[in-house]
């Protein structure tokens, strides 16, 4: 994400940052649970966090006075804070005590834009969770905040062992998936690495996230990282930490994720997106545990992490394409998991279908009857391609949410499904291409029919790739900034595109 001057962040380019997580640390009923404030007296930098925390699905209020947060500290309990450190009527040191004094548990994120290692230090001394020096980007924002989240609902939860509701089941009864479930206990039951791949949105991290509630670590927090998320440089620092002066910004020693989930479990998602140099310092804490941080020379801790990975992408293809090391793909694939597509499982949709909708409804709808699938609806849905499996379909639903009305029978048409001959794509037909009219010249024609198929094709791209520019950019066979070019042209952006499929 880019940032205005004075460490403003933009709203244009927070609505392009869109969501890190794919699908977050957790569940979307947990998520909308967990209550931020922010206050900062740059209404700007306000709008421009508000705007990313809610992409995420976090309930989040703003305000711009001292006065109007110890009101709002006042009347509601807030799991997390940020807070801006120098405001005109109060410093965030004093604002700082007050949300302390309002809830003992809440992770307070200091932020300032003249960070200084006294400042830092005083901030955590009375009591700070964390601090976030401007200008920040909205990577560094969803990781900083995921991570209080996660530290935040575990406090919560009454037995610690689960990170997301619904960690411990996953849905389904068709062979295939079951089959995912029974090896995934075995290998639930030891600390060994377990390597997921599958198409994306077929429930990859859900499964590590079931690994993980089922293992001996479960009560430590499972960590996400999303590798194809952050920029290179930003995710090597964020995983391995930092020391002081490693950079620009890095004004005190910082602990990475990595020793954040030593005793627990790390799941790295998208590992082909991370690069082969940072992969390669990776294998040594695979190997050996040794942690180096950035800008360091000598070891700077010896943690035990338990290693959960993912890709939507072929191994042995990317090990020849060079962007997965051949040592760490053997050293990570102990037990090796292969996601079955939504649509060789159809007999669960159904299941699904009914649990988004329980779901959603009660994120969008709550206190209101809940609608009920007709027969005809679940027969739709189950003859629907999903070329973006489970995550597809759960979309589908949240956006049928919205517009039913309580207590009805959902019809085929109330869920919206897009005519699977409608989008071109490889291997489909060009059904939806519209009608030449009389009259039109050859030249208006090609162009009129070349835009409607580079939009119906881009949209397809997106959905294929499960939002994964870089992976929809290869598939293209173009590079980022010319996919993003092309997108622009047909007003296309990543996130809407995800949602309206």
């Amino acid at each position: 994400m880019s940032q205005g001057g004075s460490g403003t962040i933009t709203t244009a380019a927070a609505e392009r940052a869109g969501s890190t997580a794919e699908a977050g640390w957790l569940t979307p009923d947990a998520k909308y649970g967990i209550g931020i404030l922010i206050v900062d007296d740059e209404s700007t930098i306000c709008e421009g966090c508000a705007l990313i925390l809610r992409q995420e699905g976090f309930n989040v209020v703003t305000c711009t006075r001292a006065d109007e947060a110890r009101s709002l500290l006042g009347r509601r309990r807030f799991q997390i804070a940020l807070l801006d450190l120098n405001m005109a009527q109060v410093t965030g040191l004093e604002l700082l005590k007050a949300c302390l004094s309002s809830n003992p548990e809440m992770r307070v994120i200091i932020m300032t834009g003249n960070p200084t290692v006294a400042s830092s230090v005083e901030a955590l001394e009375h009591g700070a969770w964390d601090y976030l020096p401007k200008p920040f980007s909205a990577n560094q924002l969803q990781i900083l905040v995921g991570r209080a989240a996660i530290a935040a609902y575990a406090t919560h939860s009454e037995t610690g062992a689960e990170v997301e509701a619904g960690a411990g089941e996953i849905l389904g009864q068709s062979p295939s998936l079951r089959q995912v479930v029974e090896l995934a206990t075995r290998a639930a039951r030891t600390d060994a690495s377990v390597f997921l791949s599958g198409e994306s949105g077929t429930g990859k991290e859900v499964v590590a996230r079931f690994i993980h509630a089922q293992s001996r670590r479960a009560k430590k927090p499972f960590i996400a990282i999303n590798c194809a998320a952050m920029p290179e440089a930003l995710l090597e620092s964020e995983m391995f930490g930092h020391i002081k002066g490693a950079f620009t910004g890095a004004v005190a020693d910082k602990a990475g994720l990595l020793e954040a989930a030593d005793g627990a479990t790390l799941f790295l998602d998208e590992l082909t997106e991370m690069s082969t140099a940072t992969q390669a310092k990776l294998l040594r804490v695979v190997q050996d545990g040794v942690l180096r941080r950035v800008g360091s020379n000598g070891t700077d801790a010896v943690v035990d992490v338990r290693f959960i990975v993912a890709t939507n992408r072929n191994p042995q293809t990317a090990i020849e394409e060079g962007q997965l090391r051949r040592d760490l793909y053997y050293r990570l694939r102990v037990v090796p998991l292969q996601l079955p597509p939504l649509r060789e499982r159809r007999e669960d949709i159904p299941l699904l279908a009914s649990h988004f909708l329980s779901v959603y409804w009660a994120k969008h709808r709550r206190g209101e009857a809940l609608p009920v699938l007709t027969a005809a609806t679940v027969r739709a849905l189950q003859s629907h391609a999903w070329p973006g499996n489970v995550r597809e379909l759960q979309n589908t639903i949240e956006r049928a949410t919205v517009l039913l009305k309580p207590g009805s029978e959902v019809q085929p048409e109330d869920v919206l499904l897009e005519d699977e001959g409608s989008v071109a794509g490889p291997g489909d037909s060009l059904g939806g291409m519209p009608m030449l009219t009389s009259d039109e010249s050859y030249r208006s024609a090609r162009e009129r029919l070349l835009a409607h198929f580079e939009k119906g094709y881009f949209a397809w791209l997106v959905t294929r790739s499960g939002g994964n520019m870089s992976k929809a950019a290869r598939i293209a066979g173009v590079d980022r900034t010319t996919l993003y070019r092309l997108m622009d042209r047909h007003n296309l952006h990543r996130d809407l595109v995800l949602t309206e499929r």
